[in-house]
């Protein structure tokens, strides 16, 4: 069995399959890093809440008995049953497979919007939360010696485009960490936010209830919410609104959502909208060896029918073990089922004690929704719980510490990055 991708979708069929073969499965994982990013705390790292160790689980550790290869998979070679892959020294190699299990993932979203690719930034993985954390700590720091008004109040101006689940978290930690930069550092102007999207409302995929409770903490802590605009143009001292206006800033956070990793559209498969169409067996019609689950996949939903299964960390969770039930299946263990799914609700951590959560269809804000936020996040996260909970900890009683490491820098986590948890880094000499 050999899977590809080490996320959400990739870590659990992996994780599941080995329960169920009992060490009858040669089971192979191919990913570019050796850990499972657990995405939605990635806020906490870009504010120096979480270090990024404890969000990043180690594969070895957690899988062991999962041979883990190191490397990006660029092709499929369905005659051979073979996947090729590159490993981070750039040397070429290739792994054979009975099944195959497709868990690519997903990158950040672009659009054709003049500028941005060349001033925006994602938030997909750690180099990005770095890069972030840096950079907001930089702006503060360079406002405090800037003679001109304006470009002080340009540097104190932080732009994130995209209201939905990242987009929202990113503005609501990144206004209190700057807050209390400006304030320990004593800057002479307070820190700006600036949420922007198209839509009628922040978090608009998700139940209006939550929506209202993010937009008061929002507007509450100072941040200028402006729906039903989008950027015009990006350029290097500022951002041009489709409404007309003009924000001087030196920080631009894209956060617009995700689509497929493009390497998906060279492994020669059908595609849906960039994601490889499957059944609802999560099978490749026509390649009865090969699966695809997570973000690369268009699994229909079967409560909208017509429809994919949103690229949810949550969905992804599930495609995973249901792989592995429908492959074990194959091999005698269990029955081959078609995906089906419970919408358990959803959380969103606002920073502090604030926080928006309806589990199960129960809507809970401020104090309870935090504590449901937490231990969802707890239940979920493979391991390293005690030291997320010993940096929670650690940071209810005690003050940041804010410092540039300076070990991302921008042009190293561009926004095209094909691989965002990897920084871009200058080819490695051929070997010869």
């Amino acid at each position: 069995m050999v899977i590809v991708g080490g996320g959400f979708a990739g870590y659990h069929a992996a994780h599941k399959l080995t329960r169920l073969a009992r060490g009858r499965a040669d089971i192979t994982l191919i990913n570019p890093t050796d850990y499972l990013l657990y995405v939605p705390l990635l806020p906490e790292v870009a504010v120096g809440v979480l270090e990024p160790p404890q969000i990043a689980v180690s594969l070895t550790a957690s899988l062991p008995r999962v041979r883990l290869v190191l490397g990006e998979a660029h092709s499929l070679d369905l005659e051979a049953n073979r996947i090729h892959y590159r490993n981070p020294e750039g040397g070429e190699g290739h792994v054979p497979y009975d099944r195959l299990v497709i868990a690519l993932g997903s990158v950040n979203k672009l659009l054709p919007i003049p500028g941005v690719a060349d001033h925006a930034h994602g938030f997909r993985g750690i180099p990005e939360a770095l890069f972030l954390h840096d950079h907001m700590v930089r702006q503060i720091e360079m406002a405090l010696t800037e003679p001109d008004p304006g470009e002080c109040a340009a540097r104190c101006t932080f732009v994130v485009v995209g209201a939905g689940y990242t987009g929202t978290e990113v503005a609501a930690h990144g206004v209190q960490f700057t807050t209390m930069l400006a304030k320990q550092k004593k800057a002479p102007i307070m820190p700006k936010w600036v949420l922007v999207d198209l839509a009628k409302r922040v978090l608009p995929e998700l139940e209006e209830g939550m929506s209202r409770d993010a937009d008061k903490v929002l507007r509450e802590r100072g941040v200028e919410v402006l729906l039903g605009t989008s950027v015009q143009e990006a350029l290097f001292d500022g951002v041009r609104l489709t409404d007309g206006r003009y924000i001087p800033t030196r920080t631009l956070v894209w956060c617009v959502g995700v689509r497929p990793d493009p390497v998906v559209e060279n492994l020669g498969l059908p595609t849906n909208h960039g994601r490889i169409v499957v059944d609802e067996f999560l099978n490749v019609p026509g390649h009865p060896r090969v699966y695809a689950i997570g973000d690369a996949a268009a699994v229909p939903d079967p409560e909208h029918p017509g429809r994919a299964t949103p690229m949810t960390a949550q969905h992804a969770v599930r495609h995973g073990k249901q792989v592995a039930r429908n492959i074990a299946a194959e091999y005698g263990t269990g029955k081959r089922k078609p995906y089906r799914h419970r919408d358990l609700g959803f959380v969103v951590d606002l920073g502090g004690l604030e926080s928006t959560a309806n589990p199960l269809g129960i809507h809970l804000s401020g104090i309870r929704a935090m504590l449901a936020t937490r231990g969802y996040h707890l239940l979920s996260l493979p391991g390293n719980r005690i030291r997320v909970v010993g940096d929670w900890l650690l940071h209810a009683f005690l003050p940041r510490q804010a410092v540039q490491l300076g070990l991302i820098r921008g042009p190293e986590v561009p926004l095209d990055n094909a691989a965002p948890e990897l920084p871009v880094r200058p080819p490695l000499p051929t070997r010869t």
